[in-house]
C-alpha cells in the first residue's frame, strides 16, 4: 500500500475491521516509541545534571538548573508549530523528519559530556537542540487522532501519550544503568572517575556519564527509518500534502520559525536578563507571528486553525492545562536535581554522606503522574472534567504546601535524610494529582469546543502547558540559589489556588457558563 492513504473512513466499520485497524494499530505501535525517545531526550537533563554535579562540572547549581529550562522552553515553543503540522506536512513525514532530528542533540550530548571542560555554551545549545524533542507530543497527538474512530479516541490517544510520557521514567532508570560502563568501547570514550567527595560512591568509581546521549543515537535511527517506511500519510489529516520533499521543507520551515523564536526568547532571558514572565508571552506571540507571515498555502491552513485565538475559552482552558501537564513536566525535570540540592547538602555546604541516591527515586513520580492520567479522563466520563479538576486541583494546593514544609525543614537541618520520605509521599501525590488533572482538563475540551475547533485546541494547549518544563526548574534554580527552595512550591500553590477559583466560576459550579 502506498504511504499516502486516499481512502479512509474508520467510521465505517467494514473498513475499520477489513483495512483500518491493520494500518492504524501499525502506525500507533510506530509513534509511541517515537513519542517516548522524544521526551526522552527532551528531558534527560534531569539525570545528566545531577551527576554533572556529581563529578564536578565546574557550573553552579543555578547553571545547572538553567540546562533543564533551556530544553524545557524550546520544547514548550517547538509545540506550537508542530500542533499545526500534521495538517500541512503529513503525519508519516513529520514523524520520520522529527524524529530523525533528535540524532542531533543526542550524539552532540554524548561527545561534549566527554570532556569536563567543555564550555558552558555548548551544553547550553544541546540543551536547547534536545528540546526539539518536546514538540513531537503536539505532532504525534495530532497525527494519531486521524487514525482511530471517534469510539477510540480516548483509548488510542491514551496509549500514544501515556506511554510516550513513561518516556521520561524509563529515561530515568536506564540511564543511570548505562553510566555504569562502556557502553560503546572504545567508540563511546572513557570513563570519568569521581571525585572522593560525593556522598556514599567510592573515590574513583568510573561514570560513562557520555552514554547518556550516546545510548539513544541507535535507537533513534531505527524509529526513524521505521516512521519512513511503515506510516502512512492520511488524505483526511492532509487533503493537499504534494511531494515528499515539498513536505521535508516546510516542516523545516516551521521548526526553525520556533528554533528562531525559542533563541530569540533565550537571548532576551540569559543574555539581557530579562524576567521571563516576559520572555514567555514575548517567545509565544514572535511565534505566532512569524508563522502567520508566511505565504501561500501554509497561511491559509493556519489563519483556518488559527480562530481558536477569538475564543476566550481556549486562553482559560490553556491556563488550567497548564496547571496538570506543565506541572507534570516540569516537576518531571527539576525533581532529580532537587533531591540532590535539598537532600545531599548539608546548611554549612557540605556534602551529607547520608543523602538518598535521587536515581533510585526521581523516576516514580513521572511514573505515577504517567499511569494515572488515564484515570483521570475515565473518572471525567463519569462524573464530569470539571468536577474532577476541581477536587484534584484542591489536593494539589495541599500537596504543594505539604511538600513545601520538608523542604524547608530538610534545608535547615544537619539530618535532611530524616524529612526525605514524607517528603517524597507527598510529592509523589503531587504528581498523582498532576497525571489525573491531565486526564481530566483534556476531557473537558471536546465538550467545550466544537470538533472544528477541539484539534487545534487540544494543540495549542499542550504546546503552553510544556512551558512548565522551563518554568519550574527555572523558579526552583532561583531559590535554591536564594536559599528558599520551598519558596517556589508556595508560589505553585498560590497558582493553583487561582486555577480553583477560574475552573469553579466557568466550568464547576451550578448554572456555569459551560457544564462539562
Amino acid at each position: 500500500m502506498s504511504t499516502y492513504i486516499n481512502k479512509w473512513d474508520v467510521e465505517d466499520e467494514s473498513f475499520w475491521e477489513s483495512v483500518g485497524k491493520k494500518i492504524a494499530y501499525r502506525n500507533l505501535w510506530i509513534s509511541i516509541p517515537s513519542l517516548l525517545c522524544a521526551f526522552a531526550v527532551w528531558l534527560y537533563w534531569s539525570i545528566i545534571t545531577v551527576q554533572m554535579k556529581n563529578l564536578g562540572f565546574p557550573f553552579d547549581t543555578g547553571q545547572l538548573f538553567t540546562l533543564s529550562a533551556i530544553a524545557g522552553l524550546v520544547g514548550a515553543t517547538m509545540r506550537i508549530p508542530n500542533a499545526f503540522l500534521i495538517a500541512i506536512s503529513g503525519g508519516r513525514n513529520v514523524i520520520a523528519f522529527t524524529t530523525g532530528l533528535l540524532i542531533i542533540p543526542a550524539l552532540g550530548v554524548g561527545i561534549a559530556l566527554q570532556n569536563p571542560s567543555t564550555p558552558y555554551i555548548t551544553f547550553a545549545v544541546l540543551a536547547a537542540l534536545s528540546g526539539l524533542g518536546g514538540g513531537n507530543f503536539s505532532s504525534s497527538m495530532s497525527n494519531i487522532s486521524f487514525f482511530f474512530p471517534k469510539r477510540m479516541q480516548g483509548a488510542s490517544l491514551g496509549l500514544n501519550a501515556g506511554l510516550g510520557n513513561i518516556g521520561v521514567s524509563v529515561m530515568q532508570i536506564l540511564l543511570p544503568f548505562v553510566m555504569t560502563f562502556g557502553l560503546f568501547g572504545a567508540l563511546g570514550g572513557a570513563g570519568q572517575p569521581l571525585p572522593a567527595d560525593v556522598g556514599n560512591k567510592a573515590a574513583g568509581t568510573l561514570v560513562f556519564i557520555q552514554n547518556s546521549g550516546l545510548v539513544w543515537v541507535p535507537i533513534l535511527i531505527v524509529l526513524t527509518l521505521a516512521a519512513w517506511f511503515g506510516m502512512n500519510n492520511l488524505s483526511t489529516a492532509t487533503p493537499n500534502l504534494g511531494s515528499s520533499a515539498a513536505a521535508v521543507g516546510k516542516i523545516f520551515g516551521l521548526i526553525l520559525i520556533g528554533f528562531v523564536s525559542a533563541t530569540v526568547g533565550l537571548y532576551l532571558l540569559l543574555g539581557l536578563k530579562v524576567s521571563m514572565w516576559i520572555v514567555l508571552p514575548v517567545t509565544i506571540v514572535l511565534t505566532v507571528f512569524l508563522m502567520k507571515a508566511v505565504p501561500g498555502d501554509i497561511k491559509t491552513n493556519l489563519n483556518k486553525q488559527f480562530a481558536i485565538f477569538n475564543n476566550k475559552h481556549n486562553w482559560i482552558m490553556t491556563y488550567l492545562y497548564t496547571m496538570t501537564f506543565g506541572s507534570f513536566i516540569g516537576y518531571s525535570a527539576a525533581f532529580p536535581l532537587l533531591i540532590r540540592v535539598v537532600f545531599g547538602e548539608l546548611p554549612d555546604g557540605s556534602i551529607n554522606p547520608n543523602a538518598p541516591n535521587p536515581f533510585a527515586y526521581a523516576w516514580l513520580g513521572p511514573l505515577v503522574g504517567s499511569i494515572v492520567r488515564p484515570v483521570g479522563g475515565w473518572i471525567s466520563d463519569k462524573v464530569g472534567g470539571a468536577k474532577v479538576t476541581q477536587w484534584d486541583t484542591v489536593v494539589m494546593i495541599l500537596s504543594a504546601l505539604g511538600v513545601a514544609y520538608f523542604v524547608k525543614q530538610a534545608s535547615a537541618s544537619p539530618q535532611p535524610e530524616q524529612y526525605f520520605m514524607p517528603f517524597l509521599f507527598l510529592f509523589l501525590i503531587l504528581f498523582i494529582t498532576t497525571g489525573i488533572g491531565n486526564g481530566s482538563t483534556y476531557r473537558m475540551v471536546p465538550i467545550i469546543f466544537k470538533p472544528a475547533q477541539a484539534g487545534p485546541v487540544l494543540g495549542w494547549i499542550a504546546a503552553v502547558a510544556a512551558y512548565g518544563a522551563f518554568i519550574i526548574p527555572r523558579v526552583f534554580g532561583q531559590q535554591v540559589k536564594a536559599g528558599t527552595p520551598e519558596y517556589a512550591l508556595y508560589g505553585f500553590a498560590i497558582y493553583y489556588f487561582t486555577c480553583l477559583i477560574l475552573n469553579w466560576y466557568y466550568y464547576a459550579r451550578k448554572n456555569a457558563e459551560v457544564v462539562c
